[in-house]
């Protein structure tokens, strides 16, 4: 299985950079790692992936400030979040003969940066960890998993520590 991952480091576009902001580069994730964490975890999630050759995914990480503006837009919750996900398929959408031969988009997944920063310390674990963690929850959300309810909410948190320890992070969450 093929995976294209497209991380973008459109975290500032606008200068002078605040002193506490971080970009792609000053993330403890290269871009390689996240491509190899994404390659397991889609391996790992076949079962729940439409048949295709391979599959590309943009990953963003940006600020509050673009996160809020995202989330006031698509959502219409005016504040940060931690990460967004925006699929670019629709569940149980049945694939062409043309599309089975091309690699199939599942969408983009925006995280903040400085939400990770907060949640990292919060949680005492390192930012590695928070943006594993988040990354995770928005592919999970790219392949149609929601959480409405409190035990969906529970299988998707228990799948996320299943994809964590795929990649070697052990995480402790309280059910």
């Amino acid at each position: 299985m093929q995976v294209e991952l497209d991380v973008q480091d459109l975290f500032y576009e606008s200068s002078p950079k605040p002193a506490m902001d971080f970009g792609v580069h000053d993330t403890p994730i290269s871009p390689e790692t996240w491509q190899e964490w994404f390659h397991r975890w889609l391996e790992s999630l076949q079962p729940h992936l439409p048949p295709a050759p391979s599959y590309e995914i943009t990953l963003r990480l940006t600020n509050d400030a673009e996160i809020q503006s995202l989330n006031a837009q698509y959502r219409l919750q005016d504040k940060p979040t931690d990460v967004l996900s925006f699929a670019a398929l629709e569940v149980d959408c049945p694939q062409s003969p043309e599309t089975l031969a091309a690699p199939l988009y599942l969408g983009d997944i925006v995280i903040s940066i400085n939400t990770a920063q907060l949640q990292a310390q919060q949680q005492e674990h390192s930012l590695r960890t928070e943006l594993a963690w988040l990354a995770a929850h928005g592919l999970l959300h790219l392949l149609g998993w929601d959480h409405p309810d409190e035990e969906q909410l529970m299988e998707i948190l228990q799948q996320q520590v299943e994809l964590l320890k795929i990649i070697g992070i052990d995480i402790d969450i309280e059910y």
